[in-house]
């Protein structure tokens, strides 16, 4: 069964929605190799419209550039674009595709799928919101810059329920970057 990766890049106050002025001065040869590590694990990535739209109007520029990150950038435009939206849209980028039908059942087969390698979500917030409180996460790579954002959508919304996570690697970075693979579990036994 595939697995479901979600990979954010996070402010220390929980702020998931990036701006270009918190992120890229952390940016480094580190968080560039723990990125290419997220794309290597997987051969589909989901995407909501927002993050869709960023990326296309983006990433296959880069490419046609053949600039230093043409191959990364063909990398991504060759993978399998899954994207979750409540419109219909028009599709430019190769390999994309729109979910029929509900996000969770149409995750449920992409997982289930023998010829999915694994399924990254890269940002995506309301996406990978949706999938956490479905228990179709299998995990949580954050990259956690060394700032309060103080605004700005946040990866945890509200709710009535804690999600339990079990950290299964962490590295630090000398630009203050904490790097943090979570898998969601049970809460601990109380004794």
């Amino acid at each position: 069964m595939a697995k479901v990766i979600s990979t954010l890049f996070i402010s220390a106050d929980g702020v998931a929605e990036i701006d270009p002025g918190w992120h890229f001065p952390y940016f480094d040869e580190n968080m560039g190799r723990a990125v290419t590590e997220d794309y290597e694990t997987s051969d589909t990535l989901l995407l909501g419209r927002d993050t869709y739209d960023s990326f296309a109007g983006a990433w296959p520029d880069r490419e046609a550039a053949g600039g230093e990150d043409a191959p990364f950038a063909k990398q991504i435009g060759d993978m399998r674009k899954v994207v979750a939206s409540r419109q219909n849209l028009q599709f430019t980028w190769r390999n994309s595709e729109l979910i029929d039908g509900e996000l969770t059942d149409a995750v449920r087969a992409l997982k289930a799928d023998p010829s999915v390698q694994g399924i990254l979500i890269p940002g995506s917030i309301s996406v990978v919101q949706q999938l956490l409180a479905a228990g179709l996460v299998d995990e949580l790579r954050l990259l956690i810059h060394p700032v309060a954002a103080r605004k700005g959508r946040k990866l945890f919304d509200d709710g009535d329920t804690a999600y339990h996570l079990k950290v299964t690697l962490t590295e630090a970075y000398p630009t203050g970057v904490i790097r943090v693979i979570y898998t969601p579990t049970e809460a601990p036994k109380t004794a």
